[in-house]
C-alpha cells in the first residue's frame, strides 16, 4: 500500500512518501507545516498520522489525485472512522488535518475546489462539568491551616474563587487598583481583555481585607507588580500555585476526587442557577461571550432538581 507516514528525519519530522503520486504534494505540505507555519514536531507528527489514515482510505477508493476527492468521498471516510469506533473529538482532529491539507492545496492551485468546505464535523455532546455540593465547598473554604503563615492568602484565594467564579488566569492577574473593597466589587479582565465587574460577597471580602492588611505588606518586597495575590517570596503568584492550593484544600476537606479552580467556577455558576439566578446575569458574571456557553448550567439545574425529586418524593 502506498501511504505517507510520520517519522523523524535529520531536519526534524517529515511526512515521508513511498511512491505516492507527486500530485498529492505531501513533501511540499510538510515544508509548509514546518517552515511556513512553524508548527512543533509533535503537531507535524499528528498531521502525518491523520493524513496517513486518510490517504490509505482514498487510495483504496481508487483516487490518484487530490483533485478527484469530493465531498462524497470525505463523508464516506468520516463514516469509516465512526465505524472503527473513533471518538468524535478524534474524528474532528483528523478532519482538521485534512482541511489544513486542502487549504494548502488550494493555495498551491493544486485543486480548484476545496471539498472540505462542506464537510460536517461530528457532533460532540457537551459533558456536564463536575461541581461541588454546598456542603463540600463549605469544607473546602474552611480547610486551610489557620496556623500557617500564608493562611489568610490561601483563604482569600479560595473564598474569592467561589464568591466571583473568576478563571484562575483572571485571579492571578487581579490588581490592587481593580478592587473596590468598600463597594464590594472587583474589576477582572477576561478573555480578549474584556473587563467586567464582579461582586465580592461578605466572607470573601473579609478574608481579602485581612490578607491585604496583615499579610500582603509583609510578602511584598518590591516585586509584587501591584498584583493582589503573591507567593511566599513576594512575587506574583502563578496559576500552578493556585491549582496546588485548591488541590490541598480539597484533600484537607476529605474530598477524594480531583478538584481544580475551574470546578470551583462551575460550582459558583451552578449554585447561582440552583438558587434561581437569571441566566443572562450568570453569563455576565462568568464573562461568557455567548449565552449558549452558559446554558449548560440549566442542564445541571435540571439534574439537581431530578436528584432532589428522586430522593425526597415518596412515590418513585
Amino acid at each position: 500500500m502506498v501511504v505517507p507516514i510520520a517519522c523523524s528525519g535529520l531536519l526534524g519530522v517529515e511526512i515521508v512518501i513511498s511512491d505516492a503520486p507527486a500530485s498529492f504534494l505531501f513533501e511540499q505540505f510538510h515544508d509548509y507545516l514546518t517552515f511556513e507555519r512553524g508548527l512543533s514536531e509533535q503537531t507535524v507528527v499528528s498531521y502525518g498520522r491523520d493524513l496517513n489514515g486518510w490517504f490509505s482510505f482514498v487510495e483504496e477508493a481508487g483516487v490518484t489525485s487530490p483533485a478527484e476527492v469530493d465531498i462524497g468521498i470525505l463523508r464516506k471516510w468520516t463514516y469509516s472512522l465512526k465505524g472503527k469506533g473513533m471518538a468524535p473529538r478524534s474524528i474532528r482532529r483528523a478532519q482538521s488535518a485534512v482541511r489544513t491539507y486542502f487549504r494548502f492545496l488550494s493555495m498551491e492551485a493544486a485543486v480548484e475546489v476545496d471539498p472540505t468546505d462542506r464537510l460536517e464535523p461530528p457532533r460532540i455532546d457537551r459533558s456536564l462539568p463536575d461541581v461541588l455540593s454546598k456542603l463540600e465547598i463549605g469544607k473546602v473554604l474552611e480547610s486551610p491551616d489557620s496556623t500557617h503563615r500564608l493562611y489568610w492568602r490561601d483563604r482569600a484565594i479560595l473564598e474569592f474563587l467561589y464568591a466571583t467564579g473568576v478563571r484562575v488566569s483572571e485571579l492571578v492577574s487581579l490588581r490592587i487598583t481593580s478592587l473596590e473593597l468598600e463597594e464590594g466589587f472587583a474589576k477582572v479582565f477576561g478573555k480578549g481583555s474584556k473587563e467586567r465587574l464582579v461582586p465580592v460577597g461578605g466572607p470573601a471580602l473579609r478574608s481579602l481585607k485581612r490578607y491585604l492588611r496583615d499579610l500582603r505588606p509583609n510578602l511584598d518586597q518590591g516585586n509584587g507588580a501591584g498584583l493582589v495575590f503573591l507567593n511566599a517570596r513576594g512575587n506574583p503568584i502563578r496559576r500552578k500555585s493556585v491549582w496546588a492550593i485548591v488541590r490541598e484544600a480539597a484533600i484537607r476537606a476529605g474530598i477524594a476526587r480531583a478538584i481544580s479552580p475551574h470546578i470551583i467556577r462551575h460550582t459558583f455558576a451552578t449554585h447561582l442557577v440552583e438558587g434561581g439566578a437569571d441566566l443572562v446575569a450568570v453569563q455576565e458574571l462568568l464573562g461568557h461571550a455567548d449565552i449558549s456557553t452558559t446554558q449548560i448550567y440549566t442542564h445541571l439545574d435540571r439534574a439537581y432538581l431530578r436528584e432532589v425529586h428522586q430522593k425526597y418524593h415518596p412515590r418513585q
